[in-house]
């Protein structure tokens, strides 16, 4: 080997060391982000319907907060994609978290004013941290090979858990504060929101350095790529529609079912410390085992535990309607629910993730996180009418047509993927 050859494969070996390092401190980085945002993720969604019930009275308004959330994130999920496309994923989260935090401030404006078009605004700019959160799981695997892909994205999803359950359990000691300090009744919790939206966006700045995605991005134009052998280079459209489909419809059950269940504690007389623990281990069951999904993912395929999630949410959705009078069993069912929604998501986002090439795949990731926003916040919107109508347990039944339609799909196209590997295997014969 030439002199020159030699320094090449060694600086190529330095930049693929440098850039495993760059990738640890990012996933570190978009961990703690996540645990601060969602600190405000789990005290919105605990407080939205209540304080809107209060403010309206009227209960079929009820899952609007939720619904401006989902659809706040929809809104911006693709414009904050386009814009890391553009500039890097700091920038990016750096201004989801801005938004987020401009509207903690509004509900606070809007509840002390009695206005609910500024709670509904308010919400809807709340989205933008959400749709930074769902960001942050494509963000770790910018730098990610097929050997680390699955573990990266879970390990990020899975810190939320730690934000996500302290945030509904701070509603207690957050009235109280609130009540000190003289802000409205139910917005106590919101300091708590505000002080982790900042803490986020000084992290952002200061730490997500160097950009994971121009780093990815440089890295490929120069060469310094670790092989990838699965790494998608063709596209496989049908593949990544299925993985929008499971990915959406799983989010629609989960937020519609999750929305009005605080409401539905309440008027069954909980109190609201029952109402967040209620909550922070529904969300617990989103995150905690996340990991584990991404491990069943990448042992029996993404297919299969689309469809596992898709047979926790349906046992989640019986139990809830059959013990919707018992706020242990409702628990119980919301735990299921997370869990359900945490393997969809999980290996839906890998699939999605493989199933596009490099040119497509921000926009694609972007534009999944959207409709999966959309759909959530049009489950949401319309849960409260259905709360009303026919009860909780009629809205568990309601939504068990979608895990049926997404579990439908799911198998046929686990049995078109087995019909195409036998294929390939005959022609290689």
């Amino acid at each position: 080997m030439s002199d020159t050859a030699g320094s090449s494969a060694q600086r190529t070996t330095g930049d693929i060391g440098s850039r495993d390092a760059v990738r640890r401190r990012a996933l570190v980085v978009l961990s703690l982000g996540q645990v601060l945002g969602g600190i405000g993720f789990g005290s919105t969604i605990s407080l939205g319907a209540v304080i809107t019930e209060r403010l309206t009275g009227d209960d079929a308004l009820a899952g609007l907060p939720t619904a401006a959330v989902t659809l706040g994130a929809a809104v911006l999920a693709v414009p904050l994609a386009s814009f890391a496309s553009r500039s890097g994923r700091r920038p990016a989260l750096t201004l989801g978290m801005l938004l987020a935090l401009v509207g903690v401030v509004l509900v606070v404006f809007g509840t002390a004013t009695g206005s609910f078009p500024v709670l509904l605004v308010a919400f809807a700019l709340i989205g933008a941290g959400q749709a930074a959160n769902l960001q942050s799981r494509f963000a770790a695997t910018d730098l990610a090979t097929d050997r680390t892909r699955g573990r990266d994205l879970s390990i990020v999803v899975w810190a939320t858990t730690i934000g996500a359950v302290l945030g509904p359990n701070l509603v207690g000691i957050g009235e109280d504060v609130g009540a000190a300090v003289g802000m409205p009744p139910l917005t106590g919790p919101y300091l708590f929101t505000a002080v982790a939206q900042l803490l986020a966006i000084a992290l952002y700045l200061i730490a997500l350095r160097p950009d994971p995605l121009l780093l990815a991005r440089a890295s490929n134009a120069d060469g310094t790529q670790p092989s990838a052998p699965h790494q998608a280079r063709e596209d496989r459209p049908g593949a990544a529609r299925y993985a929008v489909v499971a990915i959406a419809g799983s989010h629609g059950v989960m937020v519609s079912v999750m929305a009005m269940t605080p409401l539905h504690l309440v008027h069954h007389g909980a109190e609201l410390s029952v109402v967040g623990l209620t909550i922070s281990l529904h969300i617990a069951g989103m995150y905690a085992l996340s990991p584990v999904f991404g491990v069943i993912a990448d042992r029996l395929g993404r297919l299969p535990t689309i469809l596992l999630g898709q047979v926790l949410l349906a046992v989640s959705l019986v139990v809830g309607a059959f013990g919707a009078d018992s706020a242990v069993t409702v628990t119980v069912a919301l735990v299921l629910l997370g869990l359900g929604w945490s393997a969809a998501t999980v290996a839906g986002s890998a699939l999605l993730t493989e199933a596009s090439s490099p040119e497509r795949r921000t926009a694609r990731q972007g534009r999944s996180d959207a409709i999966m926003n959309v759909v959530g916040a049009a489950g949401a919107a319309a849960a409260g009418g259905v709360l009303g109508l026919i009860g909780y347990a009629g809205l568990s039944v309601c939504a068990l047509g979608v895990v049926a339609v997404v579990a439908i799909l799911g198998a046929l196209a686990v049995r078109s993927a087995r019909s195409a590997d036998r294929a390939a295997d005959t022609v290689g014969a």
